[in-house]
């Protein structure tokens, strides 16, 4: 694939993946969007249940199998290697359009909270977990995440270089600070639902279940640089450790 229709290609990608971003914030935290979490057509509890667990289960399936290095390898006899990125992504954000797409409300109200300021701050924790979210992501390096400096650097015929094992600002407090912007998005409500409530409890399992995963991948590319940043840092919780 030319340069220019692979840089095309790549900024379709991550435009998708921006939108599809957006709409995420408005989707969980009911703001601002068609169909969110708890707005949209409803059906019967069971069904509810069965096909917002498929549509979770399809996402988890699609995102963790594809970031597994063994599936890159063969992947990419398939794809070319410098849209190998942007292809992730591509099909991630449109699985996560489906899941949108499809989602089956269930709105009754399990706790919510009715103090103006107990809302306040579950609301402003909500903006909280996004923003870390993101901030998390331009720390280590936004555009390399999702795909626009592979095919940037194919475009100006130059060879991909990874980008290397680093720690920086929120890196130094826990592991996975990406990760635990998420949990506080999906958790931060000052009304749960039970459709919430299924998104939240599913979505971590996914999460905790994911970030194995991910630091056996990272222990293989990084060995024991990766193994000394994993016994000075939590994962998640950024609890201080004792030093021998």
């Amino acid at each position: 694939m030319s340069g220019v229709l692979a840089f095309g290609y790549g900024v379709t990608a991550y435009a998708v993946f921006f939108a599809t971003f957006l709409y995420a914030v408005g989707f969980v935290g009911n703001v601002a969007v068609p169909k969110s979490l708890d707005s949209g057509p409803q059906g019967t509890l069971p069904e509810a249940f069965l096909v917002n667990l498929c549509l979770l289960g399809l996402f988890a399936v699609q995102h963790s199998l594809m970031a597994r290095p063994w599936f890159k390898r063969r992947w990419t006899r398939i794809v070319p290697v410098p849209i190998e990125r942007s292809t992730y992504v591509l099909l991630s954000r449109l699985i996560l359009l489906l899941v949108f797409w499809q989602w089956r409300p269930i709105p009754d109200v399990i706790w919510q909270v009715e103090h103006p300021t107990g809302s306040a701050h579950l609301r402003g924790l909500f903006w909280i977990g996004w923003g870390v979210v993101l901030v998390s992501a331009f720390m280590i390096d936004h555009f390399d995440l999702f795909g626009l400096r592979q095919v940037f650097l194919h475009w100006h015929h130059q060879a991909y270089q990874p980008i290397g094992f680093k720690m920086p600002a929120l890196y130094k407090f826990v592991r996975h600070p990406l990760l635990v912007g998420f949990v506080i998005a999906f958790w931060a409500t000052p009304v749960m639902t039970w459709g919430h409530l299924l998104f939240a409890v599913a979505t971590t399992l996914y999460i905790l279940i994911g970030v194995h995963l991910e630091e056996r991948d990272l222990l293989n590319v990084f060995g024991e640089q990766y193994r000394r940043y994993r016994e000075r840092v939590p994962m998640l919780i950024p609890i201080p450790r004792r030093r021998g």
